[in-house]
């Protein structure tokens, strides 16, 4: 990019950012994403899922879901924070464009409305708000889509993601929202040559 957007972002030290970081597993060609994005990228391009046993077969995977160790916020975190920015040689944890307390996970279906029939893990939102360096940054989409992506690859396929702009902290967020949120638009996007080539830099370190 010829021009730096912005040129002296505040940055966090490593030591500052909240973690709880697993034990890396060994990588297992079998495991593939799920939901939107699952096609969008190769299998190049994926990490092994951080809350399943690596050396789990599909069939032993869809046995024990039900059984899969809770996902918090702190892992989510984890998961989204060594993200590069598209812009400085910096991950989002440390540019703060990525927070702790602006993660949220929430059942997508109450528990008084499952019924004893319910079978299967329950359905589980994951929200994530974004908070650009400055308000005007024309990278927002491509930040949401690097988080969202990253999540879509990881996350098991009782998760759904929902990633958005933090209210206040961009000029365009409505906007930048919409497109976030529009899964035909999404997939569009990931149809991008150049953009993909970003996002797989964002996501090179995670």
């Amino acid at each position: 990019m010829s021009e730096i957007l912005n040129a002296n972002p505040t940055i966090r030290s490593a030591a500052d950012l909240p973690s709880r970081r697993r034990e890396p597993t060994q990588k297992s060609k079998s495991q593939r994403p799920f939901g939107l994005l699952s096609s969008a990228i190769p299998d190049s391009a994926y990490t092994p899922d951080p809350f399943n046993p690596s050396s789990a077969s599909d069939s032993e995977i869809s046995d024990s879901e039900e059984e899969v160790e809770p996902i918090d916020e702190q892992e989510i975190y984890d998961l989204i924070a060594p993200i590069q920015d598209p812009e400085h040689p910096l991950t989002l944890g440390s540019l703060s464009v990525v927070n702790l307390p602006d993660i949220y996970l929430s059942p997508t279906l109450p528990p008084s409305s499952l019924s004893s029939n319910h079978s299967g893990p329950q359905i589980t939102t994951v929200t994530v708000l974004v908070t650009p360096t400055i308000t005007h940054c024309s990278l927002a989409t491509v930040i949401g889509l690097g988080v969202r992506v990253r999540l879509e690859q990881a996350l098991p396929p009782r998760f759904r993601v929902d990633v958005r702009i933090k209210e206040g902290t961009h000029s365009t967020a409505e906007q930048v929202n919409r497109q976030l949120g529009d899964k035909e638009r999404v997939a569009a996007a990931l149809e991008n040559g150049t953009l993909m080539g970003v996002l797989r830099k964002m996501l090179d370190g995670c």
